[in-house]
């Protein structure tokens, strides 16, 4: 009796699974196909061209700032104070760059989900419909789940997502 209950609880689930209809679809595809994708990569690329930018004018001042401290802290004639003083701004300045690093990064991270989540929430939305519409118990995104073995029964939905996307 045992042993038929064992059976029985290891066969259901494949039972279950059997009689699922599961579907595949590429976000990255359907993703690089929209219109939207090109107008927020710009947008980025000219938020992350600012950032960049203003990053070089802190680092050309540093750099000067650097190469004074330099010139005069060889120099012997040079008072410690004014050798300490410079190192003190040599330091801030390698603080503010490090800051506005870090802080750069999160503003474009920030930026890019900004940008990025209407469109990623269209794709969601129409993987929805597609899947409600035609009965889909199960849809994986083959571009981020990592899919040992698919079999050719499975339905590849990605020209149905773009067909609702208006690609």
């Amino acid at each position: 009796m045992r042993r038929i209950l064992f059976i029985i609880n290891l066969l259901l689930p494949l039972l279950i699974v059997a009689q699922s209809k599961i579907a595949v679809y590429n976000s990255q595809d359907v993703f690089n196909a929209l219109p939207d994708k090109a107008a927020a990569e710009a947008k980025l690329k000219a938020t992350s061209d600012k950032l960049q930018a203003e990053y070089k004018m802190l680092q050309a001042d540093f750099d000067k700032k650097y190469a004074e401290y330099q010139a005069i802290a060889t120099d012997p004639a040079t008072p410690a104070a004014i050798r300490d003083r410079r190192m003190q701004e040599v330091q801030e300045g390698d603080r503010r760059i490090q800051a506005y690093q870090k802080q750069a990064a999160a503003e474009l991270r920030t930026r890019e989900a900004e940008l990025m989540t209407p469109i990623t929430a269209a794709i969601q939305a129409a993987v929805q419909e597609v899947g409600d519409q035609n009965g889909y118990d199960l849809i994986l995104d083959v571009a981020k789940t990592p899919v040992s073995y698919r079999s050719a029964n499975v339905t590849d939905i990605t020209p149905q997502v773009k067909q609702k996307l208006g690609l």
